[in-house]
C-alpha cells in the first residue's frame, strides 16, 4: 500500500492481518489523495488535516516529495487536533503519539506518512514488519499486479492481502498461477462512541484512537479475510 497519513481503520486491519507490510513509496505521487492529509472531527464536523508539501508533482515518486518546514504548519495542526479532541478519553496518549510521528525537521512525505502508520502500530502492539518498496526489491520497472506478484515471490509469500479496492486491480487466477492466494479485508466501519450527533465512519485512525482504548481497537482490527 502507498504510505498514507494516519489512514483509516481498514488500512490498519490490513497491517494487523499480515506478517510483512510493504510501503509502496516509489510510485507516483497522487494529488488530493491520502498521502499527506486525512479527515478528523473538528468542532463536531468532518475536516481535513493536511501536511503541506514543498515540491509535489504527479510526475514525482512519493519518496521524492518533501514536506515543508514543520514550523510553518505543525503548531496549527496540533492546535486543531487539541481543539477537536482535548476532551476525548484517550487524548493524552494519542497526542503524544502524534508528536512522535512528527518528530523530524525535514523529510520526504513517504517517511512521514509511513511513520504515522508505524507509530500507531507500535501503540497498538501490532507484530508486523514494515519495509519500503524502494529499499529492497529493485523492481520499479514492473507495473501493477506484475510488480505486486514479484514482491510476493521475493518475500516467498503464500498469501497477498489487500483492501476491497484491489478487487478491480487484481485477478485471483493470476496470483494462484504464481502459487499465491489473493485475499481481501472487509473494513470494520462499525460505529463507536464519537461524541457527535451522527456517527462519521472512515475517518483517520486518530479519531478511533481518541475514543477507544488500545485493547478495544485491537479487537476492532480482527475483521475477517474474504476471498
Amino acid at each position: 500500500m502507498q504510505p498514507y497519513l494516519f489512514p483509516y481503520i481498514g488500512y490498519f486491519q490490513l497491517v494487523a492481518a499480515v506478517d510483512r507490510f510493504v510501503f509502496y513509496d516509489d510510485v507516483n505521487y497522487i494529488k488530493n489523495g491520502w498521502i499527506n492529509r486525512n479527515r478528523v472531527l473538528l468542532g463536531g464536523e468532518v475536516r481535513y488535516i493536511t501536511v503541506p508539501l514543498a515540491n509535489a508533482s504527479p510526475w514525482m515518486q512519493i519518496n521524492e516529495v518533501h514536506v515543508q518546514p514543520r514550523e510553518r504548519w505543525l503548531p496549527k495542526l496540533l492546535e486543531s487536533i487539541r481543539h477537536g479532541y482535548s476532551k476525548a478519553p484517550y487524548y493524552a496518549g494519542v497526542s503524544k503519539l502524534i508528536g512522535e510521528a512528527f518528530d523530524s525537521t525535514s523529510l520526504p512525505i513517504s517517511t512521514l506518512a509511513a511513520r504515522s502508520v508505524t507509530e500507531i502500530a507500535r501503540y497498538l502492539k501490532l507484530d508486523t514488519t514494515f519495509v519500503p518498496s524502494s529499499a529492497v526489491y529493485e523492481n520499479s520497472f514492473l507495473k501493477g499486479a506484475q510488480r505486486v506478484r514479484d514482491i510476493c515471490s521475493k518475500e516467498r509469500a503464500d498469501t497477498y492481502v489487500n483492501l476491497p479496492g484491489g478487487r478491480t486491480l487484481y485477478e485471483a487466477r493470476d496470483f494462484e498461477a504464481a502459487g499465491i492466494a489473493l485475499r481481501f479485508i472487509e473494513p470494520n466501519l462499525e460505529p463507536y462512541p464519537q461524541r457527535c450527533a451522527a456517527f462519521h465512519p472512515g475517518l483517520s485512525m486518530l479519531d478511533v484512537l481518541m475514543f477507544n482504548s488500545a485493547e478495544q481497537v485491537q479487537e476492532m482490527l480482527s475483521g475477517p479475510l474474504i476471498a
